[in-house]
Order: structure tokens, then C-alpha cells, then sequence
């Protein structure tokens, strides 16, 4: 799998929302709404997800493995560290 395009597509200021990123993998595969948050101790990812009846909310797509989603944590961070630079 290769990410072949990371888009900042809206930057936050206040709150914990600090942008909103779309994806491309190897050039076939869009994900939009990804949302980098600021935790208490870093910049995080959180996957798209919607809310259901009950108003648990579900991610409609995410990562299988810790590696995966620790590689794409850290594509994502480091394009939005050189966008805001």
C-alpha cells in the first residue's frame, strides 16, 4: 500500500480539530474526512466515522493493523506540519 496523495483540505485553530485531510492510495483508493486532532500529549488521527441510532459513532473505514495506521499517522502529521509551515 502507498499513499500516493495527502490533501489538507481545512485548517482549525480553536478546539482540538486542527484539519480535515483526504488521502489517495496507490493513485485508485480516496478516503476523505480524515480528521487530525491535538491530544493532551500529540497530533492524532481519527478515521471517518458516522453517528448511529444509538449515538455510538463507527468508523466507516480504518486501518487493520497498528503499523498501518501508525504509517499513516505519520504521513498525515508530517504533511500537516510542512501545510502550516
Amino acid at each position: 500500500m502507498e499513499i500516493s496523495d495527502i490533501k489538507i483540505r481545512k485548517t482549525m485553530h480553536e478546539g482540538r480539530l486542527r484539519a480535515v485531510v483526504s488521502i489517495t492510495i496507490d493513485n485508485a483508493i480516496a478516503i476523505h474526512d480524515i480528521k487530525l486532532v491535538q491530544g493532551d500529549e500529540r497530533l492524532f488521527v481519527a478515521m471517518p466515522s458516522r453517528r448511529e441510532d444509538n449515538g455510538v459513532f463507527r468508523d466507516i473505514i480504518h486501518p487493520i493493523s497498528s503499523e498501518v495506521r501508525d504509517e499513516l499517522e505519520e504521513k498525515i502529521v508530517r504533511a500537516y506540519e510542512n501545510y502550516i509551515q
